[in-house]
């Protein structure tokens, strides 16, 4: 059975350092739509044990209001990644982020994993979800088999900060370095049906540039951003819902061509512009995108 939460929103997904009990204990005031509680880069080498079992606490006694939960295990090389897992199903979370995806048999080795440690701890078959971060240029090659690796994978996300060491170059914050990994992971999730995530912004001073990385990214076609800071997330979340102009569009373009459908019309014009068939599903999705965001006020 496919989790219902395969397609949930989410535009925004913070990262917190699982071993920090401040941070991680009401990050859902900020109204980020994924928390991403981490294990790997944010925790020292002797401080794994000790992060684990904060994080398996803080899923087990924290109410997060509704906000995905999301654990970034280590990566499959190392030797925590099973016990990370099994924290992290035993603790309740939502999803597994893998570390520094680069095949398809690493999710497979990651599903595995999962699908043990839901019977031992006696969570619903299906219920933990798995999302592929891609950080090599490896992994962007083989962007679209990752995709379709898993029923339980609901995305990929962009870690730009490896990959661009891969590319042998360095975050420059035009994006220019990112441009084809961005392009092409966007290509690989909607071709697999899955969503995308943009890797994250880390110059906290600039948040002008930080809104045109957003814009960017939102243009590309990209589901949301990896964030690391609550500053963030009002631009995200403007950005990413839809404009009352565009709701109204969207909402004659359905009515009409539901009407013209019926009529046997295939093309013709909604305030001035050519509309066919082939603007159903974008005008269906905006629709669907302001109802998750909470500003749909129409009866579609």
């Amino acid at each position: 059975m496919i989790n219902p939460n395969k397609k949930r929103l989410r535009r925004t997904m913070m990262f917190l350092n699982a071993q920090k009990p401040g941070l991680i204990k009401d990050p859902y005031i900020y109204k980020p739509d994924s928390i991403m509680l981490d294990l790997e880069d944010a925790v020292a080498e002797n401080q794994k044990d000790a992060a684990r079992f904060s994080l398996f606490h803080a899923l087990r006694t924290i109410n997060y209001r509704g906000c995905e939960r999301v654990v970034r295990i280590n990566g499959l090389d190392s030797p925590y990644w099973k016990e990370d897992i099994r924290c992290a199903v035993a603790g309740g979370c939502d999803s597994i982020r893998i570390p520094k995806t680069e095949s398809a048999k690493d999710v497979y080795i990651v599903e595995k994993e999962v699908a043990q440690a839901e019977k031992d701890f006696g969570r619903p078959e299906g219920s933990v979800l798995i999302m592929a971060a891609i950080e090599s240029a490896r992994g962007v090659m083989r962007a679209l088999d990752i995709c379709e690796a898993s029923e339980r994978l609901f995305g990929i996300a962009l870690s730009g900060g490896d990959y661009t060491k891969d590319l042998q170059t360095h975050i420059t914050g035009t994006g220019l370095e990112l441009m084809g990994a961005r392009q092409n992971l966007v290509i690989a999730a909607r071709a697999a049906g899955v969503q995308c995530f943009d890797t994250v912004y880390t110059d906290l001073d600039n948040m002008e540039g930080f809104r045109q990385d957003v814009e960017t990214i939102h243009l590309m076609g990209f589901d949301g951003k990896s964030i690391i800071n609550p500053r963030q997330i009002n631009i995200v979340h403007d950005i990413y819902t839809p404009k009352q102009k565009d709701i109204i569009f969207a909402e004659k373009v359905v009515r009409e061509i539901d009407e013209k459908k019926a009529q046997g019309i295939g093309v013709f014009t909604v305030d001035g512009k050519m509309i066919d068939i082939a603007f159903y599903d974008g005008a269906k999705r905006t629709i669907a995108l302001a109802k998750a965001s909470g500003v749909y006020k129409g009866d579609l």
